[in-house]
């Protein structure tokens, strides 16, 4: 059953507890780790009530301590468990940066295969609600540079539930990057059991115009731009990404081929994003069937500001957006 089937909605923070708790009840191997996931039911209730369902021994608080706590999940993929590690937001992954880079995705080549590291990282990721520029990163450009990884960036409730379940059961480290801005976000989610495999994207919105590539949150911006962009004849494909390792370049290029414009919209800083590796790829595949250069939108390439409107200025919008597509198509 797919998202458009299902009648059910729920929020994106209910989605992605389901997913943890299916597969909790599934398998005794995963559990949950991270600060205030347990007591405080999750910092944004994402946790709420599994710690009444599952107990303190798989769902467990740790003190603010990221580098230790990420450390934990690794040792404990080593030894054939499946953890769930909770980032309170992504920026603070950084202070565990030799876990999460220099160790989990290196693991099974270093051993020699002897040991694999079924670990999921989640948490919110990128700017937009006023947190400053320490607490609004968004890690993507960051760390998709680095291979044995699998980056994951959902915009629905319904992709959500579907991505983590398969995330979860993932033999490779995962990286699950949620958003607190749609944390409240209602979509159609079905509760019959389904799993969307990674490496696939989906066309939010069909066009024959202008092909919109974009991942997680910015997705919704795409939409509100080619919603517009309609109204002046202009039909946008919206093509959402859903994983950025491994990447659906087919997709993308066969939209290509139809519409042969294109606009890559990326909340990472425009130098070496995630944006920049999309456009690179379609040069690589389809610069017969381009008809202008690829454009991209990217955040600004400062850090993220506190001030709400300068932050709004700072970050893809539609209005950028809009004016990308009019550009690439020769119209402005």
């Amino acid at each position: 059953m797919g998202a458009a089937v299902a009648t059910r909605q729920i929020q994106f923070r209910e989605a992605i507890r389901e997913a943890m708790s299916e597969e909790m009840r599934r398998d005794k191997r995963v559990f949950l780790m991270g600060e205030e996931v347990a007591q405080y039911q999750g910092a944004y209730k994402v946790s709420q009530g599994m710690l009444d369902e599952f107990g303190e021994k798989r769902v467990i608080d740790v003190p603010i301590s990221e580098n230790g706590f990420a450390g934990l999940g690794v040792g404990a993929a080593m030894m054939g468990l499946r953890p769930i590690i909770e980032f309170m937001s992504w920026s603070f992954s950084l202070v565990a940066a030799d876990q999460i880079l220099n160790n989990a995705p290196k693991m099974l080549y270093m051993s020699g295969g002897q040991f694999g590291c079924p670990v999921v990282f989640r948490g919110n990721d990128g700017a937009g609600g006023q947190l400053g520029s320490t607490h609004s990163w968004a890690v993507e450009g960051l760390f998709a540079n680095v291979p044995g990884l699998r980056i994951v960036i959902p915009s629905t409730p319904y992709d959500a539930k579907g991505l983590l379940k398969t995330a979860i059961r993932c033999d490779d480290p995962v990286f699950f990057l949620e958003s607190e801005r749609m944390l409240g976000n209602k979509g159609p989610v079905p509760e019959e059991e389904y799993l969307i495999p990674f490496g696939k994207a989906d066309i939010k919105r069909a066009g024959g115009d202008c092909t919109l590539v974009s991942f997680g949150r910015p997705v919704h911006f795409c939409l509100e731009a080619a919603e517009k962009l309609a109204e002046e004849g202009i039909e946008c494909e919206v093509i959402d990404g859903r994983t950025i390792r491994p990447l659906d370049m087919d997709t993308i290029i066969e939209s290509i081929r139809k519409t042969n414009y294109c606009v890559v919209v990326d909340q990472s800083w425009p130098f070496g994003s995630v944006a920049s590796e999309v456009a690179t790829q379609i040069y690589e595949r389809a610069m017969d069937h381009l008809d202008n250069r690829v454009y991209r939108v990217c955040s600004d390439d400062v850090p993220a500001p506190y001030s709400k409107n300068l932050e709004q200025a700072m970050l893809p919008n539609p209005g950028k957006i809009i004016k990308a597509v009019r550009q690439a198509m020769y119209l402005e």
